[in-house]
């Protein structure tokens, strides 16, 4: 896990949802943060999380690496990521942010949220505006895999990057689940709009 903030608590807990997750490496330009996510995270976890500031070693060794930061230069180079990585990058959510290595993203099979929006911020605009890549050589959105309609993964050794640059539909769904929690909570307050 690229970046120990609150992105980073979010899409770790995702994680252990989803995966046999064995261990955790954590990595943060803000050493701070970083000693305070691996003691927050591994006991509420109950899984070993160890701080690292070889970044390059920590995401060689991982089958997957989150990247959740604000970074407008990247930081992942393509020669640190071994073959069969899933490397999910949640943090560029506008033109200038970055986290991939634009080559490591087009030789690569990417899966993005929304295609169009990707093109515009995302980790896909970097490697697109830099001549790397073609919008129609992205694998796939994410729904069209989920909906049986692209192919996931398709080898072992196949490095696949998703491009999440965040959508409506996403930030409508969490406020559904926070009124209904708020509602069964009996918290909150009822207004009109008008």
């Amino acid at each position: 896990v690229c970046g120990c903030g609150t992105q980073g608590r979010i899409q770790i807990r995702a994680l252990t949802e989803v995966l046999p997750v064995e261990r955790v490496n954590a990595f943060s330009i803000d050493e701070g943060e970083a000693r305070e996510f691996v003691t927050q995270m591994s006991s509420e976890l109950s899984i070993p999380i160890h701080q690292t500031s070889n970044l390059s070693e920590a995401v060689r060794e991982c089958d997957v690496c989150v990247t959740c930061t604000p970074s407008r230069k990247f930081f992942i180079e393509q020669s640190y990521v071994a073959p069969g990585t899933l490397v999910i990058a949640m943090g560029a959510d506008s033109p200038e942010k970055q986290e991939i290595d634009p080559r490591l993203v087009a030789t690569s099979a990417v899966v993005v949220d929304l295609l169009a929006q990707c093109v515009e911020v995302g980790e896909l605009h970097h490697a697109v505006m830099a001549g790397l890549m073609k919008p129609d050589e992205v694998r796939a959105e994410l729904g069209d895999i989920i909906a049986g309609h692209a192919p996931g993964r398709v080898s072992e050794e196949e490095i696949v990057v998703f491009d999440s640059t965040g959508t409506a539909l996403q930030d409508a769904a969490a406020a559904v689940l926070a009124y209904e929690r708020a509602t069964a909570a009996g918290r909150g307050r009822l207004f009109e709009f008008r």
